[in-house]
């Protein structure tokens, strides 16, 4: 038979270790919770990469057709969202006479 004092001593491990797996079972449960965050941000970080190039290409287009039609509204719109607009000059082409080269 036990005795007094290890009756309580075994109690009060009994009750840590019922306290330590309550402790655990709360600590798995945020664990699930922040791995579903992380989960889904890098899920929108990599549909944003995908994205990265159709957005280039779109703004291309609208800068290229801003150009070409001289729409300064949507220069200004382009402008507005950070977007600046350089136009190259085409190269410049030899005149006709010096184009010709050396006939046999």
């Amino acid at each position: 038979m036990l005795k007094n004092y290890q009756y309580w001593l075994l109690t009060a491990i009994a009750g840590l270790s019922l306290l330590l797996v309550i402790v655990d079972i709360t600590l798995v449960n945020r664990n699930q919770g922040l791995r579903a965050e992380v989960e889904s941000r890098a899920q929108y970080i990599q549909q944003s990469i995908q994205l990265q190039v159709l957005y280039q290409d779109m703004v291309k287009a609208l800068a290229d057709l801003a150009v070409r039609n001289k729409d300064d509204q949507l220069r200004e719109l382009l402008t507005k969202e950070g977007i600046s607009i350089t136009v190259t000059p085409p190269p410049a082409t030899a005149p006709a006479g010096s184009a010709r080269g050396k006939q046999p």
